[in-house]
């Protein structure tokens, strides 16, 4: 993976760009189980949130890792 991407002379680094696209899943995703009424099965919502988050950025990483080989 690229090191960093150049915005208007502002570099970031490669995984802000891996947080930001986790970031439109989640909430993609948040809209859609709400929609379905999958979170009346949640004990916990927020600690649900950050878990669907985390898998969301690891899947994301990984993809962009496997695609590169």
């Amino acid at each position: 993976m690229i090191g960093q991407f150049d915005l208007y002379g502002i570099f970031l680094p490669s995984f802000a760009i891996l947080i930001v696209s986790a970031y439109v899943v989640l909430r993609i995703l948040i809209f859609t189980l709400g929609a379905l009424g999958f979170y009346r099965l949640v004990w916990h919502r927020s600690l649900f949130n950050l878990a669907l988050y985390v898998t969301a950025l690891g899947g994301l990483s990984i993809a962009i890792h496997w695609f590169q080989r």
